[in-house]
């Protein structure tokens, strides 16, 4: 019964803070921490639950990966002024080369509570960088934004290979300081997001697969449906702000984050 609960609020604190520009890994590790249930099938857990939160924006965005769907099907790949899969292609290349590259560097040397207090910090100062930046809005929307762009957000999302960083906050900052909306670059976040995280966490489940027990898979489904249902309000809810709320509060959010991580987890 005390492990349930705390798959609950696990599965909560990911569908809340997976899409959102605020390092789902740093508050992952805070709750954790705090609930005691780490190490072992915990660490498992964490990977498993991302699922919930990635079929969650599939649903929510189904329709456009219908369309992009059906346009490669047809063999109409490159149309004009009309998002397809060379956007999303260029938009996840830098950060497979990356990962494929620098993998056991990356596990090895930026999992740590260190690293993580810094990214958390960094990605605020990123996000603050981005609202402050003298620019001019050339895509207002995701139809509009250019396989330039798409490359660019694509090489920004190469800092959430930093755990802590978080990917929304890394691609939605890179995307205004390459001339998109904020309503835009967040969409097309979250567009990227489904085939980037879903290949992710089955290549870390993948890795971690000598850890699962069927004990386990109860709690984790679980887990996973209550991180599923947040993650549709909590996207929801968050493209509804972000046209009117800057992503300075957001930063200013995770300071406050590394604050408590600091305290409660380095301490």
């Amino acid at each position: 019964m005390e492990d349930l609960f705390k798959v609950i609020i696990l599965g909560i604190v990911e569908g809340l803070t997976e899409f959102l520009p605020v390092s789902s890994t740093g508050h992952m590790i805070l709750a954790g921490n705090l609930l005691g249930y780490e190490g072992g099938s915990a660490d498992t857990f964490k990977i498993v639950v991302q699922l919930g939160a990635v079929l969650a924006v599939f649903v929510l965005y189904f329709r456009r990966y219908m369309d992009i769907l059906k346009d490669m099907v047809r063999l109409k790949l490159n149309v004009p002024n009309k998002l397809n899969v060379i956007h999303m292609i260029l938009a996840m290349l830098p950060a497979l080369i990356v990962y494929l590259l620098f993998k056991d560097l990356i596990k090895n040397v930026l999992f740590g509570p260190g690293p993580v207090l810094i990214s958390l910090v960094a990605g605020g100062i990123l996000m603050i960088a981005a609202e402050l930046a003298k620019r001019r809005v050339t895509s207002e929307n995701t139809d509009d934004i250019t396989y330039k762009q798409a490359l660019g957000i694509g090489i920004f999302q190469c800092l959430a290979l930093w755990p802590g960083f978080s990917r929304s906050g890394s691609t939605i900052s890179g995307g205004m300081l390459l001339g998109t909306s904020r309503k835009a670059a967040a969409d097309f976040t979250f567009i990227i997001s489904v085939p980037v995280m879903f290949g992710a966490t089955v290549l870390d489940l993948y890795d971690s697969r000598d850890l699962l027990t069927k004990d386990d898979l109860v709690l984790f489904l679980i887990g996973g449906a209550a991180s599923f249902i947040v993650a549709m309000l909590a996207v929801v809810t968050f493209l509804n702000l972000i046209k009117r709320l800057r992503l300075t509060w957001f930063a200013l959010y995770r300071f406050v984050v590394a604050g408590l991580f600091y305290w409660l987890v380095m301490s």
